[in-house]
């Protein structure tokens, strides 16, 4: 029975492709008959004769199994009109028939695995293609629409195509447009607009990089965010995403160590007042502000990771012996990015100068320690565990010089995360991209070098196909983990391990 209706919906899915086909090639002759709903009559006719030449079953399953199939009928695609305070929403169905009937029959694996091997067409592809990039034009018109919610639609939209994406040669033909829009937005708008616009523009960057186009972009829009970031009356968020944007965009399109020294007096003139005060007293700041602090100081190290040795020296003189006096803050995330950078400043201090000695070392390592083992009722339990794990590591890399080891795997390749230098980096990207880092791993080829993975790896499906885990050795991994785990946990639980 089951194998019946698989070789069903075999034959419905390859007569709609070509179906559709059919009526695309008539439609390009006669452009004045409507031969989609040709098609769809046609293959309404096919679907009843599948369903009762295949299924020789009672009248009424036979008219269920019928409405079953009806649901791959196409429906024309859709352009609302464009309203103030709206932005355009597309309805491609005819696109997405592959799709839903995956999503409709997918309680049934073998279902999957097949439309998993539907090959595209070419043409369909390039169709495909062609309606994505009308998509965006669309977007990066909207960016200059009046309307403020339209406005956000589209850089919400700019900023997830951009970060799922590789799109140099579209954005390079449109680099100005794209910039004059996103400055305006910059200028004009406000809080949420001003946050997505930072945020678009260190993707526009990003993109642009690979391409060797990035540094003009970013020289026309720093004034801007500079300006945003100093200000003390724009929202927080804003400050906060031009802060990263400003730091990503540095690090990404410009050599000139000055302009850098630049960008992080900017980001010093924030987060500075974090620091005591002449009395040696913490000011009691919001977590509005305290964010902002993090923010700043997260962007600050990234670009103290590509300072020349002499800058470094300042530094270590003027922020080192600060720096410790932000781990005693209640706010946890001010205590753990102040942690990371310290043992970022002494990895980067040993490899300037190998006989580097800190002042009050004992002191530091003490306070390190206390953080590590913090037992705190007050606190979060949640907070508490996330502060140990970190401080464990920091205080490792105090003592001994050691950074924590990840390994972060993307397609049939892998980077090590040794360093704390590499830790800031990588962090800094997976923030910017969120779950695009891993494309862009695999395609950009400004951030592979970056991460120095050479250049894109050309596989064709076979190979990508083959390098992926079968379902019976992800379960024995699974499998295997858990029982590691199990184990771990409970000797840790186990009473007689305080013997032991």
């Amino acid at each position: 029975m089951i194998s019946t209706l698989l070789n069903a919906i075999e034959q419905l899915t390859a007569f709609h492709a070509e179906e559709k086909a059919r009526a695309r090639k008539i439609k390009r002759e006669q452009n004045g008959r409507n031969d989609r709903h040709y098609g769809i009559g046609t293959f309404h006719m096919f679907c009843d004769s599948v369903v009762y030449s295949a299924f020789p079953l009672p009248e009424k399953l036979q008219d269920a199994m019928r409405e079953e199939v009806y649901q791959f009928k196409v429906s024309p695609k859709v352009v609302t009109p464009h309203k103030r305070g709206k932005a355009q929403h597309f309805v491609d169905s005819e696109d997405d028939v592959a799709s839903e009937a995956q999503s409709h029959y997918s309680s049934t694996s073998d279902v999957t695995s097949f439309t998993e091997d539907v090959v595209i067409d070419g043409a369909e592809e390039q169709a495909s293609v062609e309606d994505y990039e009308e998509k965006l034009s669309t977007c990066i018109d909207n960016m200059m629409d009046k309307s403020t919610k339209t406005r956000q639609s589209a850089l919400e939209s700019l900023r997830c195509a951009f970060s799922q994406k590789l799109l140099s040669d579209f954005l390079s033909e449109r680099k100005m447009t794209i910039t004059d829009s996103l400055e305006r937005c910059l200028k004009k708008g406000k809080g949420d607009e001003q946050s997505l616009a930072a945020a678009v523009v260190t993707l526009l960057v990003l993109q642009l990089g690979s391409a060797g186009e990035a540094e003009q972009c970013f020289l026309s829009l720093r004034p801007v965010l500079s300006s945003i970031l100093g200000d003390p009356t724009a929202s927080m968020s804003a400050r906060q995403s031009c802060a990263t944007s400003l730091a990503m965009c540095c690090y990404l399109a410009t050599d000139d160590i000055e302009e850098v020294a630049n960008i992080m007096a900017c980001l010093e003139g924030v987060f500075v007042s974090a620091y005591p005060c002449g009395n040696e007293t913490l000011q009691n700041y919001g977590p509005a502000r305290r964010a902002l602090h993090c923010t700043a100081l997260n962007a600050w190290a990234l670009l103290l990771t590509v300072c020349p040795p002499s800058f470094l020296r300042n530094v270590l003189e003027s922020h080192l012996p600060k720096l410790p006096t932000l781990l005693t803050i209640e706010d946890v995330n001010i205590r753990i990015v102040a942690g990371e950078l310290i043992a970022l400043l002494f990895e980067l201090a040993i490899e300037v100068d190998e006989g580097f000695e800190y002042g009050d070392l004992t002191e530091l390592c003490n306070c390190l320690r206390d953080l590590a083992t913090d037992g705190t009722k007050s606190r979060a339990k949640a907070e508490r565990r996330r502060q140990r794990s970190i401080f464990r590591d920091v205080l490792k890399g105090v003592e001994e010089g050691e950074a924590p080891s990840e390994t972060v795997r993307f397609g049939s390749e892998c980077i090590s995360v040794d360093s704390w230098v590499r830790r800031r980096t990588y962090h800094a990207f997976r923030e910017a991209l969120g779950s695009g880092v891993c494309r862009h791993l695999q395609q950009n080829e400004l951030v592979r070098d970056i991460f120095e993975l050479g250049p894109p790896l050309l596989l064709d499906g076979k190979s990508l196909k083959n390098s992926r885990l079968s379902r019976f050795e992800r379960h024995w991994y699974n499998s295997a983990a858990f029982k590691a785990r199990t184990k771990a946990r409970g000797k840790m639980r186990d009473k007689r391990a305080d013997v032991l």
